[in-house]
C-alpha cells in the first residue's frame, strides 16, 4: 500500500450519527472526502447490509460495499467513527463504526488488522478512553504497516 489507508483525518473521535443509517452515512462521507470512493458507494454499503450485517462484536461495526461495488473504489482507505452513545446495530450496541474501502483485495488485509485490535478487550476499551483523534490515531496506527 503506497499511501497509509488510516490518515489522522480520516478518524472521527465524537460521531455525531444516532442511527445505523447515520453511521454508515458518516463513515461513508469521509472515505467520499479522502477521495477514496465515489458516491456510488453508499447505495453498495447499503445492499451489502441488506444481505449481511457488519456488526462483528466488541461494539465494532464494518459497513463496507458489495462487490459489484469495486469500481465505486478509488483507492484503500480506511475511515473510523467513535460514537459515546452507542448505536443500535441490529440490536447490538455499536461504539465504533470502521468504513472501509480496498482496491484489489487490499481491504482483507485491512480487515484482518482491525480484528486483531479489536478482538483484545484492553484495546478496545483503551480506544474507547482515548482523549481525541490524535490519541485514537496513535492506537491504530498498525494498521498502515
Amino acid at each position: 500500500m503506497t499511501n497509509p489507508v488510516l490518515q489522522k483525518s480520516y478518524i472521527k473521535a465524537e460521531g455525531t450519527a444516532t442511527t445505523k443509517l447515520e453511521a454508515m452515512r458518516e463513515a461513508f462521507e469521509i472515505l467520499l472526502e479522502a477521495g477514496a470512493v465515489t458516491a456510488d458507494y453508499l447505495p453498495a454499503m447499503l445492499e451489502r447490509e441488506k444481505t449481511v450485517s457488519t456488526y462483528m462484536g466488541n461494539f465494532l461495526a464494518i459497513p463496507h460495499g458489495t462487490n459489484e461495488a469495486k469500481g465505486a473504489i478509488l483507492a484503500s482507505a480506511l475511515s473510523f467513527v467513535r460514537y459515546a452513545d452507542p448505536i443500535d446495530w441490529d440490536g447490538n450496541p455499536v461504539h465504533f463504526v470502521v468504513g472501509i474501502a480496498g482496491i484489489e483485495n487490499e481491504h482483507l488485509e485491512i480487515l484482518s488488522k482491525i480484528a486483531i485490535i479489536f478482538s483484545d478487550d484492553d484495546q478496545v476499551q483503551a480506544l474507547r478512553d482515548a482523549a481525541g483523534q490524535d490519541d485514537i490515531y496513535k492506537q491504530l496506527e498498525e494498521v498502515n504497516e
